[in-house]
């Protein structure tokens, strides 16, 4: 499954009403280190099994952001039953990520 770019239009219905966990990657154009953990997101997203991988453009999606107290990005977040739940901030390895989607 390709990556789910999220907006405040669609965001309730992908992730809020979800009824699998959903992975989104709170991200922006000019960060570098998002950039990075991209190519790992579309990874995760391709094999993504019993769940779903978004990214939220903080740019674009200031409201998101803040509702979410999003101050660093990359920040990647699980959401479960429409609540959101861990969080990671920064470049994270493939492993890592995926360890904090299965542990909730």
């Amino acid at each position: 499954m390709a990556l789910i770019e999220l907006n405040k239009d669609n965001f309730e219905q992908e992730v809020l009403r979800s009824e699998e966990p959903v992975l989104v990657d709170f991200w922006a154009s000019w960060c570098g280190p998002c950039k990075a953990l991209m190519p790992v997101m579309e990874q995760i997203s391709e094999k993504a099994e019993g769940f779903k991988v978004c990214k939220v453009d903080v740019d674009k999606e200031t409201e998101l952001a803040g509702e979410f107290r999003v101050m660093s990005v990359p920040t990647l977040m699980v959401f479960r039953e429409g609540k959101a739940g861990k969080r990671l901030v920064g470049v994270q390895k493939k492993e890592e990520i995926l360890k904090m989607v299965y542990s909730e």
